[in-house]
C-alpha cells in the first residue's frame, strides 16, 4: 500500500488541512525544497533563541560569562548531538513504514521510540549532571570561568529528557513530511525563550543559570505543542496493544539509532580534545572561539534542514522501491545546498563582523582583540562551507536508506580531522592553526558519505526504474 493509501482516514485527513506530505510522488527538487523550508525556518527560530542567550549574557554579563558559555559548548554536544541522531535513527524506521503503507507497523515503531526516548533520556538527566565538574576539569577549563560553566552546563544536562522529547516528537512529525509543526513550536519557544531570558538574566540576575533555564523550558514549550500536533494524524491513532514491549522493533531502533549516536559521541570526543587545546590559549581566545561558534549555528542550519528532508525523501521512497527516485533526489539537493551554502559564505563575508559584535561588549578592554580573531575563524569557515552541506546530504541519504554503520565510520573520521588539526597546526601555524579543524573535519568526513553513497547505489539491482528487493 502506498504513503496516501494507508487508507481514507489518511486522505480524509489531508482534506482537513493535514500538514502530511508525501514524498513518493511529485518534483523531487520541489518536495525537498518546500519541505526543508519550514524546517530552515525553525532552525533558524532555534539560534534565534541560542544567540539571544549568548547576546545578553555577553553584553549583559560580560566576556567572562560568555567564555563560560563557550567552554561547556563540546561537553554539552556529548550529549546533545547523540540524543538528536539517536532520535533521527528511531525515525528512520517510522519514514520506511510510513513509505510502505504499514499502519500498524508505524503505530508500534513510534512507541517503541517514545518508550526508548523516555529511558534514555532519564538516564541522561540524572547521571550526567554530576559528571559535569570532571569533565571541566578534563578540559583544562580556566578557572576564572570554571564556576560558571560548571553551573551552565549542569541545568543544561538535567533538562536532557525534555530536550530528547522535544527531538523525537520533531523526527516523527517530519517522517509523516510535516516541516510546518515544527517551525511554529519553535517560534513559540523562541519568542518565550528570549523573554525569560530578559526575565531571568537581566531582571532577576540569574546570569547564565537563567539563560540556560530559558532554553530548557522554551524546548518543553515546543515539545507540547509538536506533540498535541501529533496526535491529530489518524496514523497515529495509538491503541493499547502499540505499546506493549516489542523486542524485534526495539533492537531494529536500535540498530538504526546507536550507530548515528557513537558517531557523534566520536565527533564531540575529537571536539573535547580540540576545546582542550583552545582552553590553553586563555580566556579570550576561549571567548573569540565562542562568539564565532555561536554564529555556526547560522551557517549550518540550512545545511541541516536540507539534510532532515534529504533523510525524509530518501526514506519514503526506499520504503516505496524508488531507487529511481532516490537518485533524482539526491541531485536535487545537492543543488539546493549550493545555493545555500554561497548565499551564507556571500552574507558571511560582507556582514559577518557586524554580527560578531553583538556577543562582544565593546565596555571590554579587549573587545577588540576577540573580535578579530571571531572573523578569522568565521572567514575560514564560510568559504569551506559547501563541504559541510554536502556531508549533510550524502549522511542523510544514507541515514534514509537505512545504512548508519557508514555515518558512524564518518563520524569517527571527524574525530581524526579534529585532533589531527589540534595536534599538528599550532606547532606550526600557533593558534591560527586551530581555526582549520572544523573545515578538516568535515572534508574527511564528506568524502566518506559520498563515496559511500554512489558505491552502494552503483550496486543496487534496477527494474524499469524501480529497485528490486530493498530491505
Amino acid at each position: 500500500m502506498r504513503f496516501l493509501g494507508i487508507g481514507k482516514r489518511m486522505a480524509g485527513h489531508k482534506e482537513k488541512g493535514s500538514r502530511v506530505k508525501d514524498m513518493t510522488q511529485g518534483n523531487p527538487t520541489k518536495l525537498i525544497f518546500s519541505f526543508a523550508l519550514p524546517l530552515i525556518l525553525g532552525n533558524l527560530g532555534q539560534q534565534l533563541y541560542m544567540i539571544t542567550d549568548t547576546v545578553i549574557v555577553g553584553q549583559g554579563v560580560g566576556l567572562n560569562a560568555l567564555a563560560s558559555l563557550g567552554a561547556t559548548d563540546w561537553i554539552y554536544w556529548l550529549v546533545l548531538w547523540p540524543v538528536q541522531f539517536l532520535t533521527q535513527g528511531f525515525a528512520v524506521l517510522i519514514t520506511q513504514n510510513i513509505g510502505e503503507g504499514n499502519e500498524k507497523s508505524i503505530r508500534k515503531s513510534i512507541a517503541m521510540s517514545a518508550i526508548l526516548c523516555v529511558v534514555i533520556g532519564t538516564l541522561i538527566s540524572v547521571i550526567f549532571p554530576f559528571l559535569a565538574k570532571l569533565m571541566l576539569h578534563l578540559l583544562k577549563t580556566p578557572e576564572d570561568i570554571f564556576d560558571g560553566a560548571h553551573s551552565y552546563v549542569t541545568v543544561m544536562y538535567a533538562g536532557t529528557l525534555i530536550v530528547m522529547a522535544y527531538n523525537m516528537v520533531s523526527a516523527i512529525l517530519r517522517a509523516f513530511g510535516d516541516g510546518e509543526t515544527p517551525l511554529i513550536g519553535m517560534i513559540i519557544a523562541a519568542a518565550v525563550n528570549i523573554g525569560l531570558d530578559l526575565l531571568l538574566v537581566m531582571g532577576f540576575h540569574w546570569g547564565i543559570v537563567g539563560a540556560a533555564a530559558a532554553t530548557i523550558i522554551a524546548q518543553l514549550i515546543a515539545f507540547l505543542y509538536c506533540l498535541r500536533m501529533i496526535g491529530k494524524i489518524p496514523a497515529v491513532n495509538m491503541e493499547r496493544e502499540d505499546w506493549r514491549a516489542d523486542g524485534t522493533v526495539i533492537k531494529r531502533l536500535l540498530k538504526l539509532g546507536m550507530p548515528l549516536a557513537l558517531s557523534h559521541v566520536a565527533i564531540v570526543a575529537g571536539g573535547i580534545f580540540l576545546q582542550s587545546v583552545i582552553n590553553g590559549f586563555g580566556s579570550l581566545f576561549v571567548a573569540a572561539f565562542t562568539a564565532t561558534n555561536k554564529l555556526y549555528g547560522l551557517l549550518e542550519s540550512s545545511a541541516i534542514s536540507i539534510g532532515f528532508a534529504t533523510a525524509t525523501y530518501i526514506g519514503q521512497n526506499w520504503g516505496a522501491r524508488n531507487l529511481e527516485r532516490i537518485q533524482r533526489g539526491i541531485k536535487s539537493a545537492m543543488k539546493l545546498s549550493i545555493v545555500f551554502a554561497i548565499s551564507i559564505t556571500i552574507g558571511m563575508l560582507l556582514w559577518g563582523k557586524y554580527l560578531l559584535m553583538m556577543f562582544i561588549s565593546s565596555a571590554d578592554a579587549d573587545a577588540s582583540t576577540v573580535l578579530e580573531m571571531s572573523y578569522q575563524y568565521l572567514t575560514i569557515m564560510s568559504v569551506t562551507l559547501i563541504i559541510l552541506y554536502a556531508l549533510h546530504v550524502y549522511r542523510s541519504a544514507l541515514q534514509g536508506m537505512g545504512n548508519t554503520v557508514i555515518p558512524m565510520i564518518a563520524g569517527i573520521l571527524e574525530c581524526v580531522g579534529r585532533i589531527s588539526v589540534a595536534v599538528f597546526l599550532p606547532s606550526i601555524m600557533g593558534e591560527f592553526g586551530l581555526f582549520f579543524a572544523e573545515p578538516t573535519a568535515w572534508l574527511f568526513s564528506a568524502v566518506c558519505v559520498t563515496i559511500s553513497y554512489h558505491v552502494l547505489v552503483s550496486k543496487l539491482p534496477v527494474r524499469d526504474g524501480a529497485h528490486v528487493g530493498l530491505q
